[in-house]
């Protein structure tokens, strides 16, 4: 009698198996993304060597911003505005800033 009643219980409770709704499991990653706005503003003197280019204090500004000191903003700012392969070419200078915010980047 037990070999007739095994197969129902066991699709029986295969059934009520399948009638439990899953449970699923969510994942949350909360993360802090740090997005580095500079503003790249150079003074650039009438002749086109390097004679009178310096950084603008808004670019200073924006730098410190960032989160580099001032000592670190001010060197850079002359890095970027002083380098010969910019003059008249400001989005030269804009990848000289991505290059050096790659090898150095703010808060280090």
């Amino acid at each position: 009698m037990f070999k007739k009643f095994a197969p129902a219980a066991l699709s029986g409770a295969l059934l009520v198996g399948a009638s439990l709704p899953a449970t699923a499991t969510t994942y949350e990653y909360r993360m802090v993304v740090n997005t580095v706005h500079v503003t790249v503003s150079c003074f650039r003197g009438p002749f086109s060597e390097v004679i009178w280019d310096r950084p603008n204090p808004v670019f200073i500004d924006s730098l410190v911003n960032a989160g580099y000191t001032f000592p670190e903003a001010h060197a850079i700012g002359e890095r970027v505005c002083r380098d010969p392969s910019t003059v008249d070419r400001p989005d030269a200078a804009v990848q000289v800033m991505y290059q050096i915010i790659a090898e150095n980047p703010p808060g280090r």
